[in-house]
């Protein structure tokens, strides 16, 4: 697969918000899916085995732990309400794109997962964004479109089609930047890339094709480079709000990356949400309204 973009691409310093620093914790709104339906009934990524048991009211515990972590660092959650039969609700952050008060609504690939994106839609017309529409093409929300500045960068190759990066290009009217996807295990581009700041990410390069690694060397040469070891537990897949980082417990080189760049890392413990193939940042959808 050839992926390309319409301009050519912004350079590390134009794609940066200068009302923001490196290293500012900046308050975030978050939404959120208690997963009280959460449950492993099916398999459709390389990450989720039905014959292993969850234990449910444990992942629930785990998931209150990381809500409390938002709300102890200042950022507002809010809550979507869980439907049953949608073990996956829990997955936030594939339910949409939220940028600049506009929202879209995730077409999901998965049958298993499709009426989610009706659910999100509800919400997001509820919540007063405007405009709210459902996406036209596949698309995985914030699975696969991650905020980095003025940047949206796209993911693509197992999810989320290049069509839906044209029209979430459209819709928002941000520059969006597509990069490959090629390996099966990090299926979403936020399970191999974290936004950290405004101009940070990290990301595990292996994950990506050669193209797109050309691509992320050129905008973020400053970039984090993870280990394959965080990338095998879903480090990268993380929230931060500038200056703390909230990831997975078990990411350990990352964390140490994370402190010599002079960012806070806090681990939890999702180990009940990865056997459905997410970690923190799949919990956790951002609202920019």
């Amino acid at each position: 697969m050839t992926i390309t973009t319409r301009a050519p691409l912004p350079s590390p310093a134009e794609h940066a918000v200068s009302s923001r620093t490196a290293g500012e914790a900046i308050p975030r709104r978050f939404l959120m899916c208690r997963p009280e339906h959460f449950d492993v009934t099916y398999a459709i990524n390389p990450w989720m085995d039905p014959t292993k048991p969850v234990d449910t009211d444990l992942a629930v515990a785990q998931w209150e732990v990381l809500r409390a972590t938002y709300e102890s660092l200042g950022h507002r959650v809010e809550l979507i309400q869980p439907v049953e039969g949608l073990p996956d609700m829990v997955y936030a952050a594939n339910g949409g794109v939220v940028y600049d008060g506009k929202a879209m609504a995730a077409s999901f690939t998965f049958a298993e997962r499709q009426p989610e994106g009706a659910a999100y839609h509800a919400w997001f017309d509820e919540a007063g964004l405007r405009p709210t529409i459902q996406a036209a093409a596949q698309n995985e929300g914030e699975g696969d479109f991650l905020v980095v500045g003025r940047l949206i960068l796209a993911g693509t190759g197992f999810r989320t089609s290049v069509a839906a990066h044209h029209e979430a290009r459209e819709f928002f009217g941000a520059p969006v930047i597509s990069l490959e996807l090629v390996d099966p295990r990090f299926y979403h581009l936020d399970t191999a890339l974290a936004a950290i700041d405004d101009q940070t990410i990290a990301y595990y390069p292996l994950a990506f094709s050669a193209a797109s690694n050309a691509i992320l060397r050129q905008l973020f040469p400053d970039a984090i480079v993870a280990t394959a070891a965080d990338a095998e537990v879903l480090g990268l897949n993380a929230v931060s709000d500038g200056y703390n980082v909230v990831l997975t417990d078990k990411a350990v080189h990352l964390h140490e990356r994370l402190r010599e760049r002079g960012f806070n890392p806090i681990g939890v413990d999702l180990s009940e949400l990865l056997k459905g193939g997410g970690s923190v940042k799949c919990c956790t959808l951002e609202v920019r309204a």
